[in-house]
């Protein structure tokens, strides 16, 4: 009982060290810094990423309260948290990191909450995650909603809030982060889609939602953004639409050829489905997931999944066919958009899944 309690208390000993990426920042920031200093004795360090010169006199003020990295040029978000990161591994060795935002929608107090449950959960990212309720900008609601829902299909994971930046996690984990592809608003979004499918948890923990007016300080670019965060699951659905259309050529050739026979269908359907399998396989494991594990494994699962795949896909082609809709063509558009998720997220989660943290990478 005792060693627990020691161990305890160790861990909420460490030091926290926050990461602040900024770009064409305001007086905000600033204040943001000073109350840090006042509540907190964590150790900040603030990423100009590339700020005109009107905002240099910021940063001057913010100097006073933190260690100042600087881009000569914009180069995003994500590549600034790298930066960041990149610093806190040269110097320290054990640690708790907390990334906010530099526009003021991160309280202390909450942040504050935030690295306190890092500090007892070492091998977990933990986020704040903002309730949405009352007056929240339609833009904000609205990409909330939508990107909360793709990830939820893509991983099985139900989240309140994939957008939040304020994020914790131990320095050990630091590696790893760094790892995680993207450079700009991207990141962020694929920090949360590599810990699923490296199964490192993640624990929410609410916050309040802090929006200044018409959110003046966001530089987020909807559609050039919105397509750096989405397109692992475009790469993938691109993959499916050159599968699917391989498939139904050939499922509808086949049913022409073997017009009149009793297993007609099952028959097209499975010829088919196995020549496009083979070219489905290729284009997920090289470009989509990027998988970098061996051919032989991937191919074996790969081909365990395809198979089950198959029966239920013949088997609920035949359903369709015999006892609900009847059109043959009509019946296999179906089956393959019910099957679409099953197979994105088995394929992400178990074929291509990145190794566990502490793995080779």
């Amino acid at each position: 009982m005792i060693q627990k309690t020691e161990e305890k208390d160790s861990q909420n000993t460490k030091q926290v060290y926050v990461l602040i990426p900024a770009y064409e920042p305001e007086e905000t920031l600033v204040r943001l810094l000073r109350e840090l200093g006042d509540k907190t004795n964590y150790r900040v360090v603030v990423i100009n990423d590339g700020s005109s010169e009107q905002c240099q006199e910021i940063f001057r003020q913010a100097a006073a309260y933190a260690t100042v990295l600087t881009h000569p040029i914009n180069q995003g978000k994500g590549c600034a948290i790298k930066t960041g990161l990149k610093y806190l591994r040269e110097q320290y060795k054990d640690g708790v990191v907390l990334t906010m935002d530099a526009d003021g929608q991160h309280k202390v107090d909450d942040a504050m909450g935030v690295a306190e449950q890092a500090k007892e959960t070492p091998q977990v990212l933990v986020t704040g995650s903002r309730q949405f309720v009352g007056k929240i900008p339609l833009r904000s609601r609205v990409g909330n909603s939508l990107t909360k829902d793709v990830f939820s299909i893509a991983t099985g994971i139900r989240m309140q809030d994939t957008q939040t930046g304020l994020r914790a996690f131990d320095l050990s984990l630091i590696p790893y982060m760094l790892a995680v592809k993207g450079d700009r608003y991207e990141y962020e979004m694929n920090v949360l889609l590599d810990c699923s499918r490296s199964h490192i948890p993640i624990r929410e923990v609410p916050i309040e939602t802090v929006y200044a007016k018409h959110n003046p300080t966001s530089h987020f670019k909807v559609i050039r953004d919105s397509y750096r965060i989405y397109k692992e699951i475009l790469r993938f659905s691109f993959s499916s639409l050159i599968g699917f259309a391989i498939d139904f050529l050939l499922y509808s050739i086949m049913i022409v050829f073997t017009r009149g026979l009793v297993w007609s269908v099952p028959i097209a359907n499975v010829t088919a489905r196995v020549i496009s399998a083979g070219v489905n396989y290729y284009i997920n494991k090289k470009y989509v997931f990027q998988n970098q594990e061996s051919v032989v494994k991937t191919a074996f699962m790969y081909a365990v999944l395809a198979m089950g795949i198959l029966c239920v896909n013949t088997l609920l082609l035949q359903f369709f066919v015999g006892y609900l809709i009847h059109n043959k063509w009509i019946s296999k558009l179906l089956t393959e958009l019910v099957l679409f998720a099953a197979s994105w997220r088995i394929q992400r989660l178990v074929v291509f899944k990145k190794k566990t943290f502490g793995g080779a990478r």
